[in-house]
């Protein structure tokens, strides 16, 4: 995901997805009004790569450098089933932001694209419990993208005022984090938030026991409770050194890895759930980041009989789809609400602005960090 692992295959296609910031309490969505709007680790999958993949529609502001896709442009709204809706639509240049008290009683089931569920609407099935998250959250519901090393503040600035991106994930701490961050400091993190970004924490973690790669640090049958909350201190400690406070999310990035492997499986699971108890101790929302064919599916088959799954999901498939619900690949009742995050298209180089970044696109429908 963090780019410390080799380049992965770039697929064309999305639509501009318009922002909306919401809160969230427990499962449920909440009523809100809004104005405006507006790279990853080794072990990429061939399996979550989807072949061929439509142009996407021209017409937002800005431009893609050569090799890549068109500049995108569209809407999107954000609903749970009955009781309470976030939407927004905007042109990419477009800014503002939604506030809302949380509301109970919102099922997690949505209309077709609209993030709170896939199109089928279903509610989401019975999980073993375990501490609970906390009560509200800052949700992003728009275009986010992520890349390896924080840019600077003026790339930043230049891409907030023309690009159709709305939220930027950030790489804050684990001993597998592959790049610098001379960038990333709680100046930086006041900074871009000042200016609306809203920032995505990603922790590079210990990884499983049976991923082929470099990685400095994995997971074994003997420490992964251990190791799973020491590491999840950790990444509250950066994320509050950061300017990150309590109830934001963090997400934990697990590479792909051998998931017909029962041992490895079991000592990742172990790690996930000592991680996502740490995080809950603390205040923070724990989010997961896998690959639909294995990190991400060994997570998603445990969380209805499993307790201390993740809160959130953050999923690769490669598929151009800039959504969090047509093509979900796993069961539609899970993660609904307001929980999803898909990374569809990686290794874009874009410029906005007369700033050029390569990015992963993210269809972004969940928390994100508290700043300011």
């Amino acid at each position: 995901m963090s780019k410390r692992r080799a380049p992965k295959p770039a697929w064309h296609r999305y639509a501009w997805i318009a922002a909306a910031v919401v809160l969230v309490g427990g499962g449920g969505a909440v009523a809100a009004g809004a104005v405006g709007g507006g790279g990853k680790n080794a072990g990429a999958d061939a399996r979550d790569v989807a072949a061929g993949g439509a142009s996407p529609s021209a017409g937002a502001a800005g431009s893609a450098a050569p090799g890549a896709s068109a500049t995108p442009s569209a809407k999107a709204s954000a609903s749970a089933s009955g009781t309470a809706t976030a939407s927004a639509t905007a042109t990419p240049t477009a800014s503002g932001t939604a506030t809302a008290t949380p509301k109970t009683g919102a099922s997690g089931g949505g209309a077709a694209g609209d993030g709170g569920g896939d199109a089928t609407g279903g509610a989401e099935p019975a999980t073993v419990a375990g501490p609970a998250h906390p009560a509200s959250a800052e949700v992003f519901t728009g275009l986010a993208f992520d890349t390896c090393t924080a840019p600077g503040a003026s790339k930043m600035s230049a891409w907030k005022a023309s690009s159709p991106y709305g939220a930027a994930a950030v790489y804050i701490g684990g001993r597998n984090r592959g790049c610098a961050q001379p960038n990333l400091t709680s100046s930086w993190v006041g900074t871009v938030g000042a200016a609306g970004w809203k920032l995505i924490p990603i922790y590079v973690g210990a990884q499983p026991p049976c991923q082929t790669s470099g990685s400095k640090e994995r997971i074994s049958a003997a420490d992964a409770a251990s190791l799973g909350a020491s590491d999840g201190a950790d990444a509250v400690a950066r994320a509050k050194a950061l300017g990150m406070r309590a109830s934001s999310a963090l997400y934990l990035d697990m590479e792909a890895f051998d998931d017909s492997d029962a041992a490895c499986v079991g000592s990742v699971l172990t790690y996930v759930q000592a991680w996502d108890k740490a995080l809950h101790a603390r205040g923070y929302w724990a989010g997961f980041y896998g690959f639909t064919s294995s990190s991400a599916a060994v997570v998603a088959q445990a969380k209805p009989t499993t307790p201390d799954m993740p809160d959130v999901l953050w999923y690769a498939k490669y598929d151009g789809n800039d959504s969090t619900t047509t093509g979900f690949p796993f069961s539609s009742g899970l993660w609904t609400g307001h929980r999803r995050g898909h990374q569809y298209q990686v290794n874009s180089k874009e410029s906005y602005g007369g700033a050029s970044i390569t990015v992963d696109r993210d269809a972004w429908d969940a928390p994100v960090a508290i700043t300011g």
